[in-house]
């Protein structure tokens, strides 16, 4: 019997570390994206994995069928969620941290959005369900954060009826 279930362990084991090996460098690059370090110097982005593939171990042999990537993008992203709400004490919407990246401009919560709908290719109804708000709002917060990174305030020079006009 326990040889049996030390099989079966070392196999959970083996296709976790695949799993691990497979997805572990893109779910990396999403969380730098959330927390908006730089590529190379990304330690809450790297301590935010962790923890997402650490819960995602914990349940790997309950997955029965579902996604793994899914599971720990979603453990990633509730991750993050919850953490920015502590560190600045309050709403995501209200947030914004010390800059680094084009993407620190954002709030915590148009960052989220944006990494899962436009990086990772979650729909609407599920970036909606997965944060808990309306469709209508992940739409706003999608296309508000996607203006501000196309065209951000006192950069690029504004269009006056056809002429440009140096920024003010």
């Amino acid at each position: 019997m326990r040889d049996r279930q030390a099989s079966q362990d070392a196999r959970l084991a083996r296709e976790f570390e695949a799993f691990v090996a497979g997805a572990a460098g893109r779910l990396l690059h999403a969380a730098t994206l959330l927390t908006a370090e730089a590529p190379d110097a990304n330690p809450r982005a790297r301590r935010l994995l962790t923890v997402a593939l650490a819960h995602t171990y914990a349940g790997w042999d309950r997955l029965r069928g579902d996604d793994p990537y899914d599971r720990a993008r979603q453990h990633l992203a509730l991750r993050f969620a919850n953490s920015a709400w502590h560190q600045f004490g309050g709403p995501l919407s209200r947030a914004r941290p010390h800059p680094g990246t084009t993407l620190a401009a954002l709030t915590p919560q148009e960052r989220l959005i944006l990494v899962l709908r436009l990086y990772e290719g979650v729909a609407e109804e599920q970036t909606a369900a997965l944060l808990g708000l309306p469709t209508e709002r992940v739409r706003l917060l999608c296309g508000r954060a996607t203006a501000a990174l196309l065209h951000p305030p006192g950069k690029a020079a504004r269009t006056v009826l056809g002429a440009k006009v140096a920024p003010s």
